[in-house]
């Protein structure tokens, strides 16, 4: 199949640190490069891809030095390249939200929207009732609650390359906390859990400028003369298997319906179990007892740590292996490219190559 990815361009794909959606569409793309496609692949320049590469702009947008800059138009030129190529795909997948929907009205059958965020938003449900002709998937099943009426092709779990972490199936001594700092994720209730025990918490994590603000006034005062609790900051894939790797535990204390929890896949691949709070996609990703435990207080999540050490972390690996990996996620994507209506007999016979 001739695919067309066309990511965000606020990170380079994959993120050189923090980064969800643009590290998705990074292992997505080559593995369906692995699995015989002709992918091409729009972003910034700075990318890393096996498929053939449409730079759209000079370097990501977040990590741009410029002082002003326009996401806006940085997008719209982006949008503006796919349309003039679109007759060049069987299918275009997009994973920029609602963005290119006035764009490609004409064509909304070629295309599948993965959308990647929360959709509990005010504004939202009009917009996936107005252009209900554009076929979308979820990260998770949940995901879907606030607008079930949209025109669902399906679900697919994100995927992570199998090679990118090295496992370690010794526990660790440390707890770990790896994402971003925000009220929704909950540091405070991972520094509270990791006090009670007596082990030590690492965290590792973004502070985007929206909750500098929250960091410094709800967080910092927790850490601060703390010999148990250390601050690392952001860190990239090539941190990931020693901070992951060697916790006992990554907590994952969310207060959101969490789309999906890019983390919790990536604490899998190192071996590491996930103490969870159950909102969001967590029942969907965590298998309780297994891959970790979903609790739903802090005296559960308690329980929980100290039952870590009984989980077999090769078990831990194994069930990322068999469910999370990037070609399992392509291979999951291709069933649902065959299914778009514009997809050829001869595309569909092939779209699982």
């Amino acid at each position: 199949m001739r695919i067309a990815q066309v990511p965000p361009l606020y990170e380079a794909v994959p993120p050189r640190f923090y980064g969800g959606t643009e590290r998705v569409v990074a292992h997505l793309t080559d593995a369906l490069v692995e699995l015989g496609h002709d992918v091409t692949l729009f972003a910034s320049a700075e990318a890393q891809t096996k498929a053939e590469l449409v730079k759209v702009r000079d370097q990501a947008i977040r990590l741009d030095p410029a002082l002003l800059k326009s996401d806006l138009a940085a997008h719209m030129s982006m949008l503006w390249d796919v349309r003039r190529r679109a007759h060049e795909f069987d299918v275009i997948h997009f994973h920029t939200d609602m963005l290119h929907f006035p764009f490609f009205e004409d064509m909304a059958a070629k295309t599948l929207t993965t959308l990647h965020g929360r959709l509990d938003l005010k504004d939202l449900p009009g917009v996936y009732w107005r252009w209900n002709q554009f076929p979308l998937v979820s990260i998770s099943d949940d995901q879907r609650t606030p607008i079930p009426f949209a025109n669902w092709a399906g679900t697919v779990h994100h995927g992570m390359r199998a090679d990118l972490y090295k496992p370690n199936y010794e526990p660790g001594r440390y707890l770990a906390f790896l994402g971003r700092i925000s009220p929704e994720k909950r540091p405070d209730r991972a520094i509270a859990i990791a006090k009670r025990m007596g082990i030590p918490l690492k965290i590792a994590a973004k502070v985007d400028a929206a909750d500098t603000r929250y960091f410094q006034e709800k967080i910092e005062p927790l850490i601060l003369g703390q010999d148990l609790i250390e601050f690392v900051g952001e860190i990239g894939d090539e941190a990931k298997s020693g901070f992951l790797g060697g916790a006992q535990a990554l907590l994952f204390p969310i207060d959101w319906p969490e789309p999906f929890g890019l983390v919790m896949i990536e604490a899998m691949a190192c071996g590491t179990p996930v103490v969870a709070y159950g909102c969001g996609s967590v029942p969907e990703v965590i298998e309780d007892g297994v891959t970790g435990f979903i609790v739903s207080n802090e005296d559960e999540a308690v329980a929980a740590v100290a039952r870590t050490a009984s989980l077999n972390r090769r078990d831990v690996r194994r069930r990322f292996d068999e469910r999370f990996s990037a070609t399992a996620m392509a291979r999951r994507y291709l069933d649902l490219y065959a299914n778009q209506s514009v997809t050829r007999p001869d595309i569909a016979l092939v779209a699982n190559g």
